[in-house]
């Protein structure tokens, strides 16, 4: 096992150490203490509330699962990593408004009286399961796998049964426990210290919720660049089933501004307890955006919305810099955003959209299978963009009532702004970059958005370049857009 040069505390400078005394101190400073196959998507509700990220500030290694109850279950990390919470809603919107429960804390002296990480919520073989990792009160780095479980139909008022530990190959650091069944078994993946690297991954077939039936296999190692940096690290797995393979996510480096996610591929049919069987992306699917103002993407998980679309769920930072410890930064935010998927079947995770309200992309009526892209500074339309470039952020304006601003993902701060008949982004003192929303003018069930600051004046794409004009009878369909949520 290597031990970081970096002298700063973190939970992985402790692997395989032992040192409870330093552990302690740590614990003293720091307060107290699915797999997914989506149906086709459809339109999204209409009225329903608008999704604002971060949906749980402070909720780190987010876990959000959608019921057959048709409710929204939600738990994290809390910042004091002293129990496990959770939450539900009819919605994604409400969850950062509803009561969240604690359904079980840790004890104050011994076996997992140290830190308590990345709480997981499963239903499967008539009960409902929270896989969480917890070290001990006198070593709080003598991290170990536990399950607890319950029968009872409201996981957040139910009284769960004592916890049970999931005994792994080896008794050593272990962590981020995922579970999921595919064609008729179970399994487990989790992280693990191991030879040479702070944790890889690992995979098992299940006898019962808290058994493994099969020798581990370990299915990914860091090894690459993006996850070595500061820490040499895969953790945090979580799975999604769709266009006939099985993928699964995971986290790397360190969980300041390098933490970002990688993707491992296996085929349906593949024999999933053999390695060879998964292929690892080589770059990060997901990582920290300078443009967005998203540092240390990652620790990820998936739902569905309420329309059936895939959702991304995660945690990132608004700035690039830790405060202190980064473990002990509590500001790792959970955040949501739409998975897009690729004409080949492979996921398309783009960047992290940042916070406020989810972002569209634009589909000309003109130009029907092709979006709004930008390069920094002018707008245009492609039909092959790349996802990040075509994203905007609808937000309410300053200017009058019912008037937006429209922000491009990638330019955090800057907008669409009007300066004289052309349109650019820009943060530009003085230009405008109010419009009112209107119903499409060509398709009402579009949108077109006229300037504030000259009426009947609107957004549209002439010669492939977006502009602002006085719309004729036939720039209509030029000066209405789809969204595309």
């Amino acid at each position: 096992m290597n031990v970081p040069i970096n002298t700063q505390f973190s939970r992985r400078s402790f692997l395989g150490t032992g040192t409870a005394t330093a552990a302690a101190v740590l614990l003293a400073g720091a307060g107290a203490g699915a797999l997914v196959t989506a149906p086709a998507a459809a339109a999204a509700p209409a009225g329903s509330a608008p999704v604002i990220n971060p949906i749980v500030p402070q909720r780190a290694d987010p876990w959000l699962m959608k019921h057959t109850d048709g409710k929204y279950y939600f738990t994290g990390s809390v910042p004091e990593y002293d129990r496990i919470v959770l939450r539900s809603s009819s919605s994604i919107s409400g969850l950062g408004g509803s009561p969240e429960a604690v359904v079980w804390t840790r004890p104050v002296t011994g076996t997992m009286g140290g830190y308590i990480w990345a709480p997981e919520l499963h239903h499967f073989d008539g009960k409902w399961h929270i896989y969480f990792a917890a070290g001990d009160s006198d070593d709080v780095f003598r991290v170990r796998i536990y399950v607890i479980s319950t029968a009872a139909a409201d996981p957040t008022t139910a009284v769960w049964e004592p916890p049970v530990r999931v005994y792994t190959h080896a008794d050593s650091f272990s962590l981020d426990a995922t579970t999921f069944e595919h064609a008729g078994t179970r399994y487990l993946i989790w992280a693990q210290s191991d030879t040479g690297v702070n944790s890889s991954l690992f995979i098992a077939s299940m006898s019962s919720p808290s058994t493994l039936s099969s020798a581990p296999i370990r299915i990914a190692v860091p090894t690459l660049a993006w996850e070595t940096r500061g820490y040499k690290v895969n953790e945090g797995p979580a799975v999604i089933k769709r266009n006939g393979r099985i993928f699964v996510t995971f986290s790397a480096s360190a969980t300041d501004a390098n933490y970002c996610i990688g993707l491992l591929t296996a085929n349906e049919d593949a024999d999933l307890l053999n390695a060879a069987s998964w292929t690892k992306a080589p770059t990060p699917v997901l990582a920290t955006s300078d443009g967005s103002k998203q540092y240390g993407p990652g620790h990820n998980s998936f739902t569905v919305d309420e329309a059936g679309n895939d959702v991304l769920v995660y945690h990132a930072r608004s700035y690039r810099d830790p405060i202190g410890n980064p473990l002990f930064d509590p500001n790792r935010h959970a955040r949501v955003q739409r998975l897009y998927w690729n004409a080949d079947g492979t996921p398309d995770f783009g960047v992290p959209v940042g916070d406020g309200e989810l972002p569209v992309r634009m589909e000309p009526a003109s130009a029907p299978g092709a979006y709004l892209v930008h390069d920094g500074t002018t707008v245009t339309a492609s039909s092959a963009p790349t996802l990040g470039a075509s994203q905007f952020r609808i937000a309410p304006g300053y200017a009058k009532k019912n008037s937006v601003v429209i922000e491009p993902v990638l330019a955090k701060g800057r907008y669409l702004r009007i300066q004289g008949s052309t349109v650019a982004i820009a943060s530009t003192a003085g230009s405008s970059s109010a419009f009112i929303r209107r119903g499409g003018l060509s398709d009402p069930a579009g949108a077109s958005f006229e300037s504030v600051d000259l009426p009947g004046s609107y957004l549209l794409l002439r010669q492939g370049v977006l502009t602002v004009a006085k719309v004729g009878k036939n720039d209509r369909a030029a000066a209405t857009f789809l969204l595309d949520s």
